[in-house]
């Protein structure tokens, strides 16, 4: 997804988020953004697990 950046084009996204959010909620943004990655990581291990379960049910 993000290998057609090179390296102004991410500076110029970062530069454009800071303009957007500004310095002091930056870290509360990262903050809630690597909470949210948690989340749909735990979720996701759970319907793997789930459907793990179901497979050795049916077998």
């Amino acid at each position: 997804m993000f290998r057609n950046f090179n390296g102004w084009e991410v500076i110029i996204v970062l530069v454009v988020v800071l303009l957007l959010f500004g310095a002091r909620k930056l870290p509360d943004l990262a903050r809630s953004i690597g909470a949210s990655a948690k989340e749909f990581r735990k979720g996701l291990q759970e319907g793997v697990e789930e459907a793990e379960e179901e497979k050795a049910n049916d077998a």
